[in-house]
């Protein structure tokens, strides 16, 4: 049985287009992998077709059965994280390993002030009496 985790240093993991996204990687394998990569991705969901995008990759060759590796990304421009009544679209940082493609993910957010943008979510309004 495989454990892998994936981290990022920042809690909460929101962050601005152009800010680093760091962390670790680490898995412990049954057998070596022949790589290992974390990748930077967003996907859509909720009605409708969904999409996804892998944005960027760090690869580990040949890595060890049982190791820990830090990876680094820059967060793109564009999309932001959005929830929406009818779509949402998320950013992950995944960690995978090939050929096995088990993997762990962590959900990460990306926007002009690192929160995700809410779509269809109208301010409550509070009255005094």
């Amino acid at each position: 049985m495989s454990t892998l985790k994936i981290a990022v240093r920042k809690d909460p993991a929101q962050y601005r287009p152009g800010e680093e996204i760091a962390g670790a990687a680490q898995w412990t394998t049954a057998k070596p992998p022949e790589a290992v990569e974390v990748r930077l991705l967003w996907y859509t969901h909720g009605r409708g077709t969904e999409d996804v995008c892998l944005v960027d990759t760090v690869r580990f060759d040949a890595p060890l059965q049982d190791d820990t590796r830090p990876f680094r990304f820059t967060a793109p421009e564009a999309p932001y994280s959005l929830a929406g009544t009818l779509v949402s679209l998320d950013w992950v940082v995944e960690l995978i390993t090939l050929p096995s493609k088990e993997s762990d993910r962590i959900i990460i957010s990306i926007s002009s002030d690192g929160k995700p943008v809410m779509l269809g979510k109208s301010p409550t309004t509070q009255m005094t009496v």
